[in-house]
């Protein structure tokens, strides 16, 4: 059995520590607890590792956010992966901060991301964790909180979020997604 799991962000430099890339934290924080290495390929940074009898995909796409679909629907069909085993791994504004939410579909809820996944994939049925980042801002400056570094107190509890969210990335690969949603959607990292 094969899954993709996807994390969502942007490359380069300026976007590391921000908000909108927690996709990429979580799934890079997955590869170092299973002890494999990023390497650039086409479309994305991609690494992948077996666990108890399953090859997981874990990929960065390199395309921006806003083409996030492009590497997706690249990796599905290289590794003849089915929606079902497809995971995203994604930010979001609309629930707080330590909340996570899995969803076996959904809206895109203006998440420019999922917004080009569902558009290339002809589909929003497909699964996802949205982690919640908060929305602590003033009105008309959401750019520039999800494009923003976490504030301090955010900061403290990330690496807990991070772990957590990573989790239920595995947990959807081993014990599907029924029992990751019963499991995970009631748990949330305090602030």
């Amino acid at each position: 059995m094969k899954y993709l799991i996807v994390g969502l962000g942007n490359i380069g430099e300026e976007y590391v520590d921000t908000r909108h890339n927690i996709g990429f934290k979580v799934v890079e924080n997955i590869a170092a607890k299973f002890d494999v290495k990023f390497s650039p390929n086409i479309l994305a940074s991609t690494a992948e590792f077996r666990h108890k009898g399953k090859t997981i995909i874990l990929i960065k796409p390199s395309t921006y956010m806003n083409l996030s679909g492009k590497a997706v629907r690249y990796y599905m069909e290289k590794e003849k992966i089915e929606k079902s085993n497809l995971f995203i791994v994604v930010d979001d504004l609309h629930i707080p901060y330590g909340t996570i939410r899995v969803r076996p579909n959904g809206s895109d809820a203006g998440h420019n991301g999922l917004k080009d996944i569902t558009a290339i994939l002809n589909t929003s049925e497909y699964p996802r964790v949205r982690v919640g980042i908060g929305s602590e801002f003033p009105k008309g400056r959401q750019v520039e909180f999800v494009l923003g570094k976490w504030n301090r107190s955010e900061k403290e509890k990330l690496q807990e979020l991070v772990d957590l969210s990573s989790d239920v990335c595995i947990s959807f690969c081993l014990a599907g997604l029924g029992h990751t949603m019963n499991t995970f959607n009631s748990k949330k990292i305090e602030l």
